[in-house]
């Protein structure tokens, strides 16, 4: 199914309605709410400790994401009490490209938090990606799924709107394969990404 994705109907969204319909969506959920990022580069214009990643400061960009933790904490602690649980597939291609690097780093504190977050890699989706690459995928419980949407240089702007039962429960079933396939976040971070030097950008 979520190489069928792009082909299928669905609700446009812009940026603004995308992010209103998702916390309406979330607002009183209960289960899993799944999240499959494919591609290697996205822009991240609103996320401060990205701004000085793509500066070229690699020292303060994690001393930013450091100060989001107290936050990420209260809402782990939010998800649980809510019976929220929030599973993230991440793509990885090797090497292992700057903008990733980044975001690894930004995972890494989710993972010590208490999101569950699984890293496969690129060459595990090939059976997947006879037609291309998989989209960017949020399955909210078995309420909604968006298709995350970008402009060519990978800002977001909004999303593709599926309500239909059956595809929903069918990709949420395909992205909770391909994280039982990946490797804890934690683990691959200490291997394959703490030893990197600094990126440069």
């Amino acid at each position: 199914m979520l190489d069928k994705i792009a082909a299928l109907d669905a609700d446009v969204l812009d940026h603004a309605a995308y992010h209103r319909d998702f916390a309406r969506q979330t607002e009183d959920l209960t289960g899993v709410v799944w999240k499959l990022e494919r591609s290697q580069f996205f822009r991240e214009l609103n996320d401060p400790s990205w701004q000085a990643f793509a500066a070229g400061d690699w020292e303060h960009s994690l001393r930013l994401l450091e100060k989001d933790r107290e936050a990420i904490r209260a809402e782990a602690r939010d998800n649980r009490r809510q019976g929220l649980s929030i599973r993230r597939v991440r793509v990885v291609e090797y090497p292992v490209r700057p903008y990733l690097q980044w975001e690894l780093y930004a995972l890494r504190m989710l993972a010590e938090e208490g999101f569950e977050v699984s890293v496969l890699q690129a060459g595990e989706l090939s059976s997947l990606e006879t037609r291309g690459q998989l989209p960017e995928v949020v399955v909210i419980g078995k309420r909604v799924l968006y298709e995350v949407r970008y402009l060519p240089d990978w800002t977001p702007c909004g999303a593709r709107r599926i309500t239909k039962p059956h595809i929903i429960r069918t990709a949420a079933a395909e992205i909770a394969d391909l994280h039982d396939k990946g490797e804890p976040l934690l683990d691959f971070f200490e291997r394959e990404v703490a030893p990197l030097p600094a990126p440069a950008v």
